[in-house]
């Protein structure tokens, strides 16, 4: 494979999408659970959220390297601006490129489903959109980044949770429930203790940058309780979302995923080296998504 090539796949840091296509999946299941399934709609919403992720990825590797988070005491895989695979000025080009494109799939995916007929919805959901890829961008990259301020896992709960499965619910099914805030919080959750574990692992150098995440604000033994709380959290959401809406015991098909979740909630408690932390990001991010397709299959099956 080309050299440069390779560096660009490295930095869109792809096993960071099935966290992504998570919450598209959950709201997905939920609508076909409803009878109201897509498949245009489905393609498309999760290609504007694989171009969003994609752009938080290469933000976050622009915005850290800039602002000093990026350095030789970092535990995690080398980011691609600060270990010079790739220009400052030539990822700045790339996260252009995702914007324009995750815009353009945006507004394909409201004309399909919203159309022109409903087009107050067709504007309220642009606006989502547009501050959708504004927290992708600002999360590190900007003037005054959100991630520093410790902001970052209050923005993941809203756009992987209840923004990414409620707003793909509407999109299928043009109406809102209360109740589908459960499995979007739940979905919410298990993507914050992904961000957790890598702010964890990252205590040292984003505490030197100047970048106060929550880990670095309350420490790592509180980020460690707090790592669980999420876990039991996101369990106990989707708990309470069957008992309200129970046909069957085959909805509880997402407690399969449980050993893997108790797996992860060991291994960040009791694991103090950073460099030991930085598998069981990639682990929480797939347990997540397996979380979501059991949930799913089992709603499914149930019907």
């Amino acid at each position: 494979m080309n050299i440069h090539i390779a560096n660009w796949i490295e930095a869109f840091r792809l096993r960071t999408l099935p966290l992504a296509i998570a919450s598209i999946a959950m709201g997905s299941f939920l609508a076909a659970d409803a009878k109201k399934f897509d498949w245009l709609i489905f393609f498309l919403c999760v290609t504007t959220t694989v171009f969003l992720q994609i752009l938080s990825n290469l933000a976050n590797d622009y915005g850290d390297f800039k602002n000093g988070a990026d350095t030789d005491q970092r535990k995690g895989p080398s980011r691609s601006v600060q270990s010079g695979k790739i220009s400052p000025s030539s990822m700045k080009r790339a996260m252009l490129l995702f914007t324009i494109l995750s815009f353009i799939t945006g507004l394909a995916l409201l004309y399909v489903s919203l159309g022109v007929e409903q087009m107050g919805y067709f504007m309220i959901f642009l606006l989502f959109g547009i501050l959708a890829i504004g927290a992708a961008i600002t999360y590190t990259a900007g003037s005054n980044p959100y991630g520093y301020a410790g902001l970052g896992d209050i923005s993941v709960l809203i756009f992987f949770g209840w923004l990414g499965v409620a707003g793909t619910y509407y999109m299928y099914t043009k109406e809102f429930q209360w109740v589908i805030l459960l499995p979007a919080s739940t979905c919410g959750f298990l993507a914050t203790a992904v961000l957790n574990i890598n702010n964890i692992r990252d205590i040292k150098s984003d505490k030197d940058a100047g970048k106060k995440s929550i880990p670095v604000r309350i420490g790592g033994k509180w980020a460690r309780i707090y790592h669980l709380i999420l876990l039991i959290a996101a369990l106990g959401c989707s708990i309470l979302y069957v008992f309200l809406e129970f046909t069957s015991f085959f909805q509880l098909s997402f407690l399969l995923v449980l050993p893997l979740l108790i797996i992860n909630g060991r291994a960040v408690f009791y694991k103090q080296e950073p460099a030991e932390l930085d598998p069981y990001l990639k682990q929480m991010a797939l347990s997540s998504l397996l979380f979501v397709i059991t949930f799913g299959i089992g709603h499914l099956v149930a019907a």
